[in-house]
């Protein structure tokens, strides 16, 4: 019996990714452009690189065969995907195709009953990017690389488990599984560090991976929340927090809502830690709708970009569903 799995990342710009006044000109102008945020469910990845969808993709599909329980054959089915830039000038616009490192595939760890598969695949955009390096000639035009490593374990029972090993620190990965749903995302989105050192061994293809920050998926109605903070009549203050600091304290009033858009934040209830939140996540409904104090603390585990917006802007009965799967200390043991 042949068993088939997937896990598949797709790496893309959100907005307000890029940092630093010289970087961003290009996006600002509109001859670059950020991405429009990623499907739910992805059935055709082909379709999504044909629209200039995504910068990157890393897709691990894996087999192995099966007779009286134990595995008797594996191998390989994916592979990397790359995109392409296109730049735009008034009327006028040049496509880049970007440039894809080959997919490193480590010799699976195999068993009697299972097969861990690990894949790493990534590049460079075919745009170049000046930037000051610390070795001669001290400035470097190539883009810096764009990667994820990936592990799929496909068991003999028929189930399948998967992980992110590494990615780069950006653009935003996320992650997909083996039935093409959204089941998790990079937390954290560091251009500064990977403008600076993602290149040459600084990447899977010299001597080191980057420990990816893999935080859980907010609901499908967080996202269509998330949408009408952005982009409805409003625009939302940004804030940010450094790392430890606290976006809100539980007994303390509050009436405001927020949006996380980069980073990581701690959920905690009495002094207990509660859970981690990651990019997409509303947070504030439950002061808003429960007396207009906070029944948590939210801390920032990693510095953290949030969008400040009034309960005012968005519908109530969509705020009252979204608490529901927040009350989180009514299910502690």
């Amino acid at each position: 019996m042949r068993i088939e799995s997937s896990v598949i990342s797709i790496s893309w710009i959100p907005s307000e990714a890029i940092k630093g006044a010289g970087t961003r000109v290009p996006f600002e102008m509109g001859i670059a452009h950020y991405d429009a945020p990623l499907p739910e469910t992805v059935d055709d990845l082909d379709a999504l690189r044909r629209a200039d969808a995504f910068r990157f993709a890393n897709e691990l599909r894996a087999w192995i065969d099966v007779e009286d329980g134990r595995v008797v054959g594996h191998g390989h089915l994916g592979q990397g995907h790359i995109g392409s830039t296109t730049l735009r000038l008034g009327r006028r616009e040049a496509t880049f195709e970007a440039v894809a490192l080959p997919d490193l595939r480590p010799d699976p760890v195999v068993t009697p009953t299972s097969v861990r598969f690990v894949q790493t695949a990534g590049g460079r955009t075919g745009v170049p990017a000046p930037r000051r390096v610390r070795r001669k000639p001290f400035v470097q035009f190539r883009a810096p690389l764009a990667w994820t490593t990936l592990a799929l374990t496909v068991h003999a029972d028929g189930s399948s488990t998967h992980e992110v090993v590494g990615a780069s620190p950006f653009p935003r990965h996320w992650i997909y599984d083996s039935d093409g749903n959204l089941a998790a995302k990079s937390g954290l989105i560091d251009f500064s560090t990977w403008y600076r050192r993602a290149f040459g061994k600084h990447s899977p293809w010299g001597d080191e991976d980057s420990p990816a920050l893999v935080t859980e998926v907010e609901t499908a109605l967080e996202r269509q929340l998330s949408t009408a903070v952005m982009r409805g009549g409003k625009k939302p203050r940004l804030r940010k927090l450094g790392e430890g600091e606290t976006l809100t304290e539980q007994g303390k009033p509050g009436d405001e809502l927020f949006l996380l858009l980069d980073g990581v934040l701690r959920v905690e209830v009495d002094g207990e830690r509660m859970a981690e939140l990651g990019p997409g996540a509303i947070l504030g409904e439950r002061a808003i709708l429960e007396g207009g104090l906070r029944t948590s603390t939210l801390r920032a585990v990693t510095p953290c970009k949030v969008a400040v917006a009034s309960a005012d802007d968005l519908d109530p009965a969509a705020l009252a569903e979204v608490s529901q799967s927040h009350r989180r200390e009514e299910h502690r043991s």
